[in-house]
């Protein structure tokens, strides 16, 4: 037991000589992330790509921004499984998003794109039918700016 307890204080000692830094400390990425103002599409899934992406990177509103990060959005809704009367049960919507982060300072942007895929059932009630589109929308813009934030923590830590 001592010498587990030797050798994790050791480890920790070697590791803060080495310069290590976690990525959500203050001089590392996370306060660049923080730092990043978000521009996307008017329409409803470019307004809930924002505000994810917006929460996701934790946008300090109060500093002015480092970076501008500019985000395109494509949906294609495709109908999967027919009932006896050819109507659609579920739907499978896959969005890209193509995104630009540009330094507020100039210099070379970064950019990339992810796409994600979701399904959703589809309802004879109208009203049930729409909440379901939406609830799906509302998930992959979730999935596609936990996916974006990676890519931007990636390209920003290897700068």
């Amino acid at each position: 037991m001592r010498v587990a307890a030797v050798f994790a204080v050791l480890l920790g000692l070697g590791v803060s000589a080495c310069g290590f830094t976690p990525m959500y400390a203050e001089p590392a990425t996370g306060s660049a992330l923080r730092r990043i103002a978000v521009t996307t599409q008017d329409d409803r899934l470019g307004y809930r790509l924002r505000e994810q992406l917006e929460d996701a990177l934790a946008w300090d509103r109060s500093v002015t921004p480092l970076y501008r990060l500019t985000a395109t959005v494509e949906q294609n809704r495709r109908s999967l499984g027919r009932r006896i009367d050819d109507t659609a049960t579920r739907y499978e919507l896959t969005v890209k998003a193509t995104w630009t982060l540009t330094p507020a300072a100039g210099g070379t942007p970064l950019s990339g794109a992810e796409t994600v895929t979701t399904t959703y059932a589809s309802d004879d009630q109208p009203y049930a039918a729409i909440a379901a589109q939406q609830d799906g929308e509302e998930r992959a813009a979730s999935e596609l700016a936990r996916l974006i934030r990676l890519d931007v923590m990636q390209a920003l830590s290897g700068q």
